[in-house]
């Protein structure tokens, strides 16, 4: 007799080939900055679908603020089986992860002055990860080519997570907005460590966000 576990994990390759390993594309109309985002065509196109610069040179600026992570309150907002604690514990960790990446080149301040940004974190979604499952599809006959297409492609793997969040950059001193975006991270489709908790590709996809704006801002 076949065995079912070739078939069941066809369908579920199948089930994310319908959308389930996509990320979101949305542009969030309650941002501040929202008037300012454009449609983004770059390097990080398939990520960060809208972004915008001024005509903004990085290296006038010695300090940062960091505002406080806040939870886009609007429809548009894409939180998918996620608790009120767990979206905690996301802003949490992006609050921690993008600081400490700011602080490896701008001195950390709590105030608004001369050559110094103020950076506003905007949590606008995140996916769970199907754990176990998530895993097994890394390893299966049918899972693992997919995975492993998704990781040259530099998408989302099958039943993996992912984080959606906005940045919004001002001058602290001016309020000025200088540059901001809409991005969504997520890990490496082969990453097995990532979906080993149900929040772990949403975490990482915090760590990863951080790395991306200090490439940002070089």
């Amino acid at each position: 007799m076949p065995s079912i576990v070739p078939l069941f994990s066809a369908l579920v390759v199948a089930i994310a080939l319908t959308g389930c390993a996509s990320a979101p594309r949305v542009a969030y109309p309650g941002l501040p900055s929202a008037t300012y985002l454009k449609a983004h065509e770059g390097s990080r196109g398939d990520r960060r679908p809208y972004a915008y610069q001024s005509d903004v040179r990085w290296s006038d600026y010695q300090r940062f603020v960091l505002e406080p992570v806040e939870i886009y309150p609007q429809p548009e907002a894409q939180f998918e089986k996620l608790s009120d604690a767990d979206t905690r514990v996301i802003s949490d960790h992006m609050f921690r992860a993008f600081g400490e990446a700011l602080a490896t080149r701008f001195e950390p301040t709590q105030q608004p002055g001369p050559r110094t940004l103020r950076v506003q974190l905007v949590l606008t979604g995140a996916k769970p990860t199907t754990r176990f499952l998530s895993t097994a599809m890394k390893f299966d006959l049918a899972g693992a080519p997919y995975n492993a297409v998704q990781s040259a492609r530099g998408r989302p793997g099958a039943l993996s997570g992912w984080l959606a969040y906005a940045v919004e950059i001002y001058d602290a001193q001016t309020n000025q907005l200088l540059a901001a975006y809409v991005e969504t991270q997520y890990p490496n489709a082969m990453n097995i460590k990532a979906s080993s908790g149900r929040l772990s590709a949403a975490l990482t996809g915090a760590d990863k966000g951080a790395e991306a704006l200090m490439a940002s801002l070089r």
